[in-house]
């Protein structure tokens, strides 16, 4: 018994998870430039990157389009009168893609510092190191999404008839779905990986494709007809109608329903191999 415990096979895969992700967290309020850094982000990317994107403007304003038919060419096409509003709520999904893409780098870097050896030396189970990264992400996901719908709401984010501020739980539960498992493939990438450079190039690679073939920052009926086969298997695209189903748009539970359905299964397969492919690959 007391063999098995060495080795780690008989501990839970959640075993020493909080003490793990505290650890990550640390590194978060423990470091004042960092956690201001963490809050900005998302401020200059709604501020500068969501006004800059102007279309509700350019519809309204410098196209020679009588009100009411830009205001109606604006509703056929976005859901909405304000490309602003809907920019916004796929920005939620544009800040988790970003801060996920991360997660797996502390991996690299722990093994690079000798630190992962350490922890493969304890008793602690190697699910739990994958999935302390994992809500780390998870956590800061959160805070930030809860800070672009803050800043949104204050520049001018109109919601949908049907909202309710009770529905901003729905949308924080579509983000962490989504977060655990876009952290997970990212992280199942950095597990075997030696060198920072290569894990960047690889990110840099999955992150632009992830975000422009969804509906974050456009919708998928003016896409190309082979790019909306890409967005409608992108999970991205998921989180992003849950989203706007519950602050935008009226209510739609058979489209939750599959939304739901879909980014569960999403996080659960992924996290789940992330799990066990730590247990073999995941060494010092």
């Amino acid at each position: 018994m007391s063999k098995m415990t060495q080795n780690g096979n008989s501990k839970s895969p959640f075993h020493g998870l909080w003490a793990l992700t505290n650890r990550e967290l640390k590194k978060l309020y423990k470091n004042p430039f960092l956690l201001f850094m963490t809050i900005i982000q998302p401020l200059i990317w709604l501020g500068l990157f969501g006004k800059a994107m102007n279309l509700s403007q350019i519809f309204t304003g410098s196209s020679q389009l009588p009100p009411g038919v830009a205001d109606a060419l604006l509703q056929k096409t976005f859901g909405t009168t304000s490309y602003f509003s809907f920019m916004s709520v796929g920005m939620v999904s544009f800040i988790v893609l970003f801060t996920c893409m991360f997660s797996g780098m502390s991996i690299v870097w722990d093994r690079r510092l000798g630190i992962l050896n350490k922890l493969l030396s304890t008793p602690v189970a190697r699910g739990s190191i994958l999935m302390s990264k994992v809500f780390n992400s998870v956590i800061r996901s959160l805070l930030q999404a809860a800070i672009v719908l803050g800043v949104a709401f204050a520049l001018g984010l109109t919601p949908g008839p049907d909202f309710s501020p009770i529905y901003l739980v729905g949308v924080f539960a579509a983000v962490f779905l989504l977060c655990i498992g876009l952290s997970s493939i990212f992280i199942l990438i950095a597990i075997r990986s030696t060198n920072w450079q290569t894990q960047m190039a690889i990110m840099n690679l999955l992150n632009l494709p992830l975000l422009f073939a969804s509906n974050a920052l456009f919708p998928t009926s003016i896409m190309p007809s082979w790019l909306q086969d890409v967005a409608n298997v992108n999970p991205v695209s998921y989180a992003t109608e849950a989203s706007r189903i519950f602050v935008l748009d009226p209510l739609n539970m058979s489209r939750l329903a599959t939304d739901f359905a879909v980014l569960g299964v999403f996080a659960l397969v992924f996290s789940t191999i992330g799990i066990v492919l730590s247990w073999r690959y995941l060494s010092r």
